[in-house]
């Protein structure tokens, strides 16, 4: 394992860290898979634990407020995968086509395209925000949720909603860098924004020292201002820092041929991540019809799960960037060698953290909560879940290989099949004809996920991504 992530005799594997989280000029498309994957992964990886801070962290501090504050998060999050479906489908394609151009040696059609996303991103956000935080109070009662919960969220819900237009355009940004082989960028990005809500998000849930006590509309604000500081930190590194993409004066123009190329490979990668999150949101509003204790466990017990599942769609995003750039440059095999490598180190990850949920989930869990009701659901989701690991490791790295080629009608057909055709279903059964009730809810998700990564093995087999063109 070391030798492999040796560039140079003189180098070592704590100066590739360095060299990762530093920036480095490293050629993708050149030299060894695995310290390409490396110098790629470690940065992603970081990035990815910054991303899971912005929930972990509001879950930690808004559980003091009670259940109802808790479930007004879990189900606020669950109608905000629709906005990431769209976040994540777009920056899907703007990596792709990004890397695509950078492995071409086409610096000027990079620039291009990111300017089209951010325009793309702008106007989306905009269709979305609005409404969404008009109609705040009615999206929770939409999602069953009792009166106590719309009374305590309402507020929270608006501006969680009308603040989407951070969400996107924080996506998309660092899509652009991470497409160009920036990695380290877009880490910084998310160090920068985290820092600001971690400081922010005590002081305006409780009111410390100068700051108004808003309760859980607190969180919503300091995850609000840190994002949005960190879009500003990206807008500002595109068009004055130092990084593998720059965008100049001339270039911000809307060119309709390459938005239309986005708008096609992004249709379907919403359509993939849709689906995928609108299923989330279906298995919430069963496990509502169980109260809001059991609402509350699921949230924290998914929470602490994306937490520890986002580093490997850091590292699975290296997969993205070597299929891409490798794709661009005229070598399928090798983008298709970062992809197995990839997928065995990720399966190495994310193993060793099944142990730990499995056999320890009542430790972790009740880092956030004392309450014995909630506990017991919130141990029941981390380790009926964590029986899955192996199979989301896999999957998911060959998920982004399939996007960073460009082919993301793949993915939506794998996951229109596995999360509505197989995990939804199946959450119903189990959670009322067959009597296991939140249980059955968790049961199902492991086993969805397992079908879900063997239909994509046999898909990726076929080799149909070696074609793709951008």
């Amino acid at each position: 394992m070391a030798t492999a992530l040796i560039d140079k005799p003189r180098s070592t594997i704590w100066q590739s860290v360095k060299e990762a989280i530093r920036g480095t000029q490293q050629d993708f498309t050149e030299g060894s898979i695995s310290r390409a994957v490396f110098l790629l992964a470690i940065p992603m990886v970081l990035e990815m634990v910054m991303e899971s801070l912005f929930a972990i962290v509001d879950v930690f501090w808004v559980t003091r407020l009670g259940a109802d504050a808790v479930a007004t998060v879990g189900l606020t999050e669950s109608l905000l995968t629709l906005v990431f479906s769209v976040a994540i489908g777009l920056s899907m394609s703007t990596t792709a086509m990004v890397a695509r151009r950078t492995g071409e040696k086409d610096s000027h059609g990079a620039a291009i395209a990111a300017v089209q996303a951010i325009i793309l991103g702008i106007g989306v956000a905009v269709l979305l925000g609005v409404p969404g935080y008009l109609l705040g109070p009615h999206l929770l009662g939409w999602m069953g949720a009792p009166a106590g919960v719309i009374a305590t969220g309402q507020r929270y819900t608006s501006i969680v909603f009308g603040g989407c237009f951070a969400v996107m355009l924080l996506f998309l940004n660092n899509a652009i860098f991470r497409g160009a082989g920036d990695a380290s960028v877009a880490m910084r990005v998310l160090w920068f924004s985290n820092i600001i809500n971690l400081l922010l998000d005590p002081c305006l849930i409780f009111g410390l020292g100068p700051f108004p006590a808003l309760g859980v509309t607190g969180a919503a604000v300091s995850t609000l201002i840190g994002r949005s500081s960190g879009v500003l930190y990206q807008f500002w590194i595109l068009t004055r820092g130092r990084s593998r993409i720059r965008i100049a004066l001339a270039d911000i123009r809307v060119v309709p041929r390459v938005i239309a190329s986005l708008v096609r490979v992004s249709i379907t990668g919403v359509l993939q991540f849709m689906v995928a999150h609108t299923s989330w949101i279906v298995l919430v509003r069963i496990i509502s019809a169980f109260g809001s204790v059991a609402v509350a466990g699921y949230t924290i017990g998914i929470r602490i799960f994306i937490f520890v599942l986002l580093p490997s769609w850091g590292l699975s995003g290296a997969a993205a960037t070597m299929m891409g750039q490798n794709l661009g440059a005229g070598k399928p095999d090798r983008a298709e060698r970062a992809v197995w490598l990839t997928g065995f180190y990720n399966m190495l990850f994310l193993g060793g953290v099944a142990v730990v949920l499995i056999l320890f989930p009542h430790a972790i869990a009740g880092l956030f909560t004392s309450d014995p009701a909630v506990l017991r659901y919130a141990v029941d989701c981390l380790r009926i879940i964590a029986w899955g690991n192996l199979a989301y490791a896999f999957g998911m790295v060959l998920i982004q290989a399939f996007n960073g080629a460009g082919d993301s009608v793949t993915p939506t057909i794998i996951n229109v099949i596995g999360f509505w055709m197989c995990e939804v279903p199946l959450a119903w059964a189990l959670a009322f004809p067959a009597h296991m009730e939140v249980r059955g809810v968790f049961t199902s998700i492991p086993i969805a996920e397992v079908f879900i990564t063997l239909m994509g093995l046999a898909m990726f087999l076929k080799g149909g991504w070696r074609t793709r063109k951008i």
